[in-house]
């Protein structure tokens, strides 16, 4: 009797050994090999013709020869969507969104679907749910379906069947975990699986120029699970953020060849679905009937948008040897060289003092523009005297005590002013060539001047 002959993939970036080992030779991660069978007696193995190139052979042209045009896109029905897709679907394109469970993944493609079925032909491909759960949840989110086409299948063969069959413009496959292909003998969700559904699924795309939404489960670090493979060939990839005790979501583009990455969309969760937020900078600011101390707003971009999120920090007596330092929605090694900034190039310092810092509302702020943001906040709790009411900064630190500039400050500016601040405080680099109304600026160059003009605005 033949050997059955097996080998070990990395989860995580789809490394391959011929044996187990606790350690991925390639990423460095530990107890991430999942053992895969390569060859079955009495199985065949995967055809030659399965690994088809995804479009037909083009003869070699120069670059300067190829006519470039913008790619034609179509809107879901959802603004807040449409926002972090770059304007919207593109035709053969395969889009890939995660998140936990529970946090609305599935009830904002089958929104977004039933929204696209009254303009093209559509279809939803359900291999964790059955139909009659699907149609339930359609009848409670208020949607009309009538032209939604509706499938619960997870062997690949069928669906491809039924993608050749039906033609439809838009597909949506909940989940890409639960998918198997009959060519393979590994499990539903292995990473042979995983990865190779996502090929086949990927060349009908770009081949029939069907738009695909694969939906991907996330693994208990919050990354998606299966091999990294799956998000390197596809066009995006979303993430969804947010609490499941919160009513709020946020959709985030980290990958998207059609257009601006790190864009963010943010939904509020409703006994009818998920609807886009008009205006989520208030959702990120608190609402208090007088100024706080350790209480700062200021101004992040994220993608295209500008938004005010308050920046709270609160500084507290230490009675432990090792004072502690704690960040939510910033980064932790950061604080810590912020402190030793503030103490060496202000003269403030705060070794015995426990720090904690938070970013309202749960967004997380990962551009070092907030640095200037931190450390008035960290001072206006040190001394426990509120920052002038109306203020609004932004601004990156150096180790060296001087304040950069951020990118398009004034787009970030015209934001803050349209929502009501009178006081900006920003690196002199980003100062706006034409004033905008209502708006004193406050342009500085280093820390301690920052905290010397902030004693004058007091």
């Amino acid at each position: 009797m033949a050997k059955v002959k097996t080998q070990y993939t990395c989860s995580d970036c789809g490394g391959i050994s011929n044996k187990w080992t606790g350690q991925c030779a390639a990423c460095h991660q530990w107890n991430t090999m999942v053992e895969t069978v390569l060859d079955t007696p009495g199985v065949n193995r995967l055809s030659q013709t399965q690994h088809r190139s995804l479009a037909q052979t083009a003869p070699v042209l120069s670059l300067a020869d190829i006519e470039a045009v913008d790619v034609p896109r179509f809107g879901t029905g959802i603004e807040e969507f449409d926002r972090v897709l770059g304007g919207g679907l593109v035709s053969g394109g395969v889009v890939l969104i995660g998140g936990d469970p529970g946090i609305g993944k599935s009830t904002l493609l089958l929104q977004a679907l039933a929204n696209i079925s009254h303009i093209k032909s559509t279809l939803y491909v359900s291999g964790e749910e059955s139909g009659a759960q699907i149609a339930l949840r359609a009848r409670r989110l208020g949607v009309d379906g009538k032209e939604l086409k509706l499938q619960a299948e997870i062997q690949l063969e069928k669906i491809l069947g039924t993608l050749a069959d039906l033609k439809p413009e838009v597909a949506v496959i909940d989940s890409i975990q639960t998918v198997y292909s009959d060519a393979l003998t590994s499990a539903p969700g292995s990473v042979a699986q995983v990865r190779e559904c996502a090929a086949q699924l990927t060349r009908v795309a770009k081949q029939t120029g069907v738009t695909i939404i694969l939906v991907g489960h996330v693994t208990k670090e919050g990354a998606l699970a299966g091999p990294r493979v799956l998000e390197h060939i596809v066009d995006t990839v979303l993430y969804f953020e947010g609490d499941t005790q919160s009513s709020f979501r946020l959709v985030r583009a980290i990958k998207n060849r059609f257009g601006a990455v790190n864009e963010l969309g943010v939904f509020a969760m409703t006994e009818k679905g998920l609807k886009g937020v008009s205006n989520p900078s208030a959702l990120f600011l608190s609402q208090h009937d007088n100024q706080v101390p350790g209480s700062c707003v200021m101004v992040t971009q994220e993608g295209t948008r500008p938004l005010l999120v308050e920046i709270q920090a609160l500084v507290d007596t230490s009675h432990l040897p090792n004072a502690r330092r704690l960040s939510v929605g910033l980064e932790q090694n950061r604080l810590a060289m912020l402190l030793a900034v503030l103490h060496r190039h202000a003269g403030i310092a705060a070794f015995d003092q426990d720090v904690f810092i938070n970013a309202v509302g749960g967004v997380k702020i990962t551009e070092p523009a907030a640095d200037l943001a931190v450390l008035l906040a960290i001072n206006s709790s040190m001394r426990s005297k509120p920052l002038p009411r109306g203020l609004v900064v932004f601004g990156e630190v150096g180790l060296a005590g001087e304040i950069r500039p951020a990118p398009r400050g004034q787009e970030r500016l015209r934001e803050a002013a349209k929502l009501g601040f009178s006081i900006a405080m920003i690196p002199k680099a980003n100062v706006p060539k034409q004033k905008i109304e209502g708006m004193t600026i406050v342009a500085v160059e280093r820390i301690d001047e920052a905290f010397n003009k902030l004693r004058e605005l007091d």
